[in-house]
Parts: structure tokens; sequence; C-alpha cells
């Protein structure tokens, strides 16, 4: 069984005991992250397409903590000014393990 999820802007293919790494969670507890955006769910034998949703399950996870992302860098650059600028940016992440795929 495996299900399409959308959080923070993006789809992740999750099945049971994947881990995952979505954009920061807020305040929600760490035991009970749950997803109720399913676009697509197969089950083994059917799919359920959703219109925009898949109404009656929810993706059950649990709150692994906070990740760092790749660094990157990037510059800024005027020619015939001898000037440029060397900045760097390196993302936050909530690390979610899905626990169950339940209906609700």
């Amino acid at each position: 069984m495996y299900a399409i999820i959308a959080t923070g802007g993006k789809q992740y293919r999750v099945k049971k005991g994947d881990v995952i790494e979505v954009e920061l969670l807020g305040d929600v507890d760490p035991q009970a992250v749950q997803f109720s955006e399913i676009l697509f769910l197969h089950d083994g034998s059917d799919s359920h397409l959703g219109a925009p949703f898949v109404k009656g399950f929810v993706v059950k996870g649990e709150l692994l903590g906070s990740v760092k992302g790749p660094k990157l860098k990037a510059m800024k650059y005027k020619k015939r000014k001898q000037e440029y600028r060397t900045f760097g940016h390196r993302q936050h992440y909530s690390q979610v393990k899905v626990l169950d795929i339940a209906k609700v």
C-alpha cells in the first residue's frame, strides 16, 4: 500500500516505514503527525484517485526531528565594477517516519 501526499507545496510518494524530509512543520505533537491531503492511494488491489483529495484516509507519522539540507552557494557580480558577493543558504527540514496509512 502506498500513497501520494501533498505537504509544503510538494508531493511525496510514501508507504509504511518510509522516512521523508518535508518542509518545516510548526508546532505539532511529535507523536501525532497526520497528513490528510492524499492525492492518490493504492492499497494493493484497487486505486483511489482524489478530486482533489481522497476522503476517508489519513497518513499517520512520527516526527523524528529537524535536519538540514545541502548548502547552496550563489554569487552576485557587477561587471566593470570589480564588485562581487558570495552567499549561501541551507534549508531546514522536518524528518517524519510514516507509521501507517489508515481509514478514518
